[in-house]
């Protein structure tokens, strides 16, 4: 029954659902530079996360109906991706606290439509567990990646050899598994494994041209994260059809502890270190302001969609 529903989820797209399928490619593309921010969350909210998995997985099986579905995401992943590094880097290298306060609302006016999923579903120990452990799934990784994290001071691809193409490789499908679970970041991933810096700072010209090695990692991380992408997207298609009620209260779980770690992760943490002589107000007064505009925004958004479901 739930595959059948996502077989006619795939519909051709009209200007309005094209342009949304987009709109979520471009957040699931700045998830991976913003630390924090998950995709996927933003998949259940725009009412796409089924029809998401069900296509990455039915890739290759369905290519046609599949690749068109996801051809808008994946020119919003582009957008995102390349708005990430020139736009959204400089202004959290700028206003850090501030951002990241926008973008926590954002995400925290945004949750109740992923509880809206288990709103009636019934309590029980396995599922309260499971919430228990999504929730500190991505503390643990945003409390590593502020201890163990490089923190900007050295670069992981100073010299690559061969082997590092089977590291990026696992790395890659750990990535994809952060987009295709709520709540789990890229980024935080990144940070706690010291590679988030280098890979950003890697994007240059002059930085190729001096170390052209690095597109071996760029190699082994795009081949782990859509190999990942294609089996765990089709892993949680049939977990979803088994026993969604239960899936989905560690995912409520994730997305809450996502949000908590944009408070705790590598960047946010150097930031909170700089203010050892004494905190600016006026930073603090803007990230409280924007993470209200953050939460009401999200919620009309989410209140939209829920009288349009009613």
């Amino acid at each position: 029954m739930a595959q059948e529903s996502m077989e006619i989820a795939l519909i051709k797209y009209n200007k309005k659902t094209w342009s949304k399928s987009a709109l979520l490619g471009f957040f699931i593309g700045l998830a991976v530079i913003v630390p924090g921010i998950s995709g996927s969350t933003v998949a259940i909210i725009f009412k796409l996360y089924d029809q998401f998995l069900y296509a990455m997985g039915n890739l290759l099986k369905s290519f046609k109906k599949c690749f068109l579905f996801l051809l808008p995401i994946g020119i919003g992943v582009i957008l995102g991706v390349l708005l990430g590094f020139i736009a959204v880097k400089r202004l959290l290298d700028i206003l850090p606290f501030a951002i990241v306060c926008l973008f926590a609302g954002l995400m925290c006016g945004a949750f109740p439509a992923v509880k809206d999923e288990v709103k009636s579903a019934e309590r029980t120990p396995l599922r309260i567990l499971l919430f228990a452990l999504g929730l500190f799934i991505p503390l643990v990784i945003g409390v590593l990646s502020a201890f163990l994290g490089e923190g900007g001071e050295t670069d992981a691809f100073a010299r690559v050899e061969w082997w590092h193409f089977f590291i990026a490789l696992l790395v890659g499908a750990v990535m994809s598994v952060t987009q295709i679970v709520p709540g789990l970041s890229a980024s935080a991933f990144l940070m706690a494994i010291g590679w988030f810096a280098s890979v950003v700072d890697s994007v240059s010209f002059t930085y190729w041209q001096e170390n052209p090695a690095v597109f071996l990692v760029y190699a082994g991380l795009g081949l782990g994260f859509v190999g990942g992408l294609l089996g765990f997207s089709n892993l949680l298609t049939r977990l979803f059809a088994r026993a969604r009620h239960t899936a989905y209260f560690a995912i409520v779980g994730l997305s809450l502890g996502s949000i908590l770690s944009m408070f705790c992760n590598g960047d946010i943490v150097a930031v909170y270190a700089s203010w050892a002589g004494g905190a600016p107000v006026l930073d603090i007064a803007l990230g409280v302001a924007l993470f209200a505009v953050g939460i009401v925004c999200a919620y009309l958004l989410v209140r939209v969609e829920r009288k349009k479901k009613e």
